[in-house]
């Protein structure tokens, strides 16, 4: 493949190790977004479990399964499973949640208990995105829908105008949530059923064997010997070394001799 741009070789080894700060550039819009979660207070914002429990397995901090959650609704990832592949596959969200890669019960579990929160934090950063000018393009697309970036003839506000852009923004993430409920739904009714499938196909090869051995047990009832060789049907359980195999006794003989003497083995 010469004259074209090659690739690292996968078995190459590296002296220093890359560091996951290298991977993100300095402007890129996952560091504003870490900036706006980890500036948050998680209990005047009415997120759930927010210290940490004094029993158990420790668990996940609000600010990593939101970061989760943010980056999901900027980039439509709506399923609680699709967001775990990207935390363990995304380098930006890596980078967002420092390489932690939560199940998608404890990403869907974290959803239903803080909604309203999540709603919140969601229309927070997207305001905030708006205001300082980060959004890509001049637009941001959630759900379908369209919201125009910070510009020079967006300076104007009321308090209806402001309550108006709220709500809209509040609305856009609560479809966001509604859509993920309805995605995570989708997938495990899916996976019920695929599970179910192979419990059908894994209860029809019992019942298949069951029948082949019932056909046995019958044959052996109306078989004097009480024994049934499925491979050679001629064959007996003979003893060998206290235990019993199957085969058959040699009828044949071979003559020796023993100090000039004949002798018979059978």
């Amino acid at each position: 493949m010469s004259g074209y741009i090659k690739a690292v070789d996968r078995e190459q080894t590296t002296m220093f190790p890359d560091r996951l700060e290298d991977w993100i550039c300095d402007d890129h819009p996952v560091r504003v977004m870490d900036a706006f979660i980890d500036a948050l207070d998680f209990v005047a914002s009415d997120f759930n479990r927010c210290a940490p429990a004094q029993t158990g397995r420790p668990g996940y901090h609000p600010a990593v399964l939101l970061k989760l959650f943010i980056y999901g609704y900027m980039n439509r990832v709506a399923s609680s499973r699709r967001l775990e592949k990207e935390a363990g596959r995304n380098v930006e969200v890596m980078w967002l949640t420092g390489r932690l890669v939560p199940d998608h019960k404890t990403i869907a579990d974290f959803r239903k208990e803080n909604g309203p929160a999540i709603r919140k934090s969601c229309t927070g950063f997207v305001e905030l995105c708006r205001q300082i000018g980060v959004v890509a393009a001049g637009t941001v697309a959630i759900d379908g829908s369209k919201m125009k970036a910070v510009n020079n003839h967006d300076r104007n506000f009321t308090a209806g105008k402001v309550q108006l852009r709220i709500t809209h923004l509040e609305q856009s993430a609560a479809r966001y949530l509604e859509e993920m409920d309805r995605t995570d739904r989708r997938e495990q009714s899916e996976r019920k059923l695929r599970k179910i499938e192979r419990l059908k196909e894994k209860l029809s090869r019992i019942r298949q064997e069951v029948q082949r051995l019932q056909g046995i047990a019958t044959q052996l009832k109306e078989t004097p010997e009480g024994q049934i060789s499925l491979t050679d049907p001629d064959a007996r359980s003979m003893a060998t070394y206290g235990k019993g195999a199957a085969g058959s006794h040699g009828e044949d003989g071979q003559d020796s001799l023993a100090d000039g003497k004949p002798e018979r083995h059978l």
